[in-house]
């Protein structure tokens, strides 16, 4: 989705995921703890959020079939209440995941106004804020018990001024929703930086007094570039031979 301070969107598409290998990445987990022909005491893999590398309601039927199966009751058997979709904002896509599978919603927000999301989000120069927002609070099942997450980046000098928490405040007022706290994990070349703990803890008493969980994400990986906003593989797409 070439989201400015993604290091993983600098790297080019090279192909969708098919329903399989989306299952076959939970099945793996659930290898790995041991879970899997059938668990050994409780359950581990208890939750999962499709995200990552890509936009998953541009691989919706893919996605779609794949959580189907992981619902099933003949199938995995997770709850669509431990499941969450994370979208970078493709509003036409929005209502239908929410009638058609029902899972909870997060979106990758990032910034307040549009002339700062426009840069950090290309992707709402064709879905603007407002437009979001909207898609939003028409969520279907959205209420107290489910609500919205909110996915913000916090970047120095950027997007995490009080004036920016409070029309935060003003955007999502009367939506059921928490809002994520993400500190910028940096990589070679970018121009952003992280905004000090110090802002990103005054962020979050604005929005916590005002009633919302503002929860700020422990960064893990940094060290080997494999924190939020750092996975980017080394794959490149084949060229066809002439």
């Amino acid at each position: 989705m070439t989201c400015k301070f993604c290091h993983t969107g600098t790297q080019t598409l090279v192909r969708n995921l098919e329903s399989s290998e989306i299952v076959g990445q939970m099945m793996v987990a659930r290898d790995v703890f041991g879970e899997w022909p059938s668990p050994i005491g409780q359950r581990h893999v208890s939750n999962i959020v499709m995200m990552g590398m890509g936009e998953p309601l541009y691989n919706f039927e893919h996605v779609s079939k794949a959580l189907m199966i992981i619902m099933d009751h003949q199938g995995i058997s997770l709850s669509k209440r431990r499941i969450t979709l994370s979208t970078s904002g493709v509003v036409p896509m929005m209502e239908r995941c929410g009638e058609e599978l029902g899972v909870n919603l997060a979106v990758s927000l990032h910034a307040v106004r549009n002339d700062v999301r426009d840069i950090l989000v290309p992707l709402n120069k064709k879905y603007p804020i407002e437009q979001l927002i909207e898609a939003c609070r028409n969520y279907p099942g959205v209420n107290n018990a489910r609500r919205i997450t909110f996915e913000y980046v916090m970047l120095k000098g950027v997007n995490d001024s009080d004036a920016d928490a409070r029309e935060l405040l003003r955007l999502i007022r009367g939506i059921p929703a928490k809002i994520n706290l993400i500190p910028f994990n940096p990589w070679p070349g970018v121009s952003f930086e992280c905004s000090t703990p110090e802002r990103i803890s005054a962020f979050a008493d604005i929005v916590y007094r005002a009633g919302y969980a503002s929860p700020v994400r422990t960064p893990r990986g940094r060290d080997i570039l494999a924190a939020c906003g750092q996975l980017k593989s080394e794959s490149q797409r084949k060229r066809k031979c002439a």
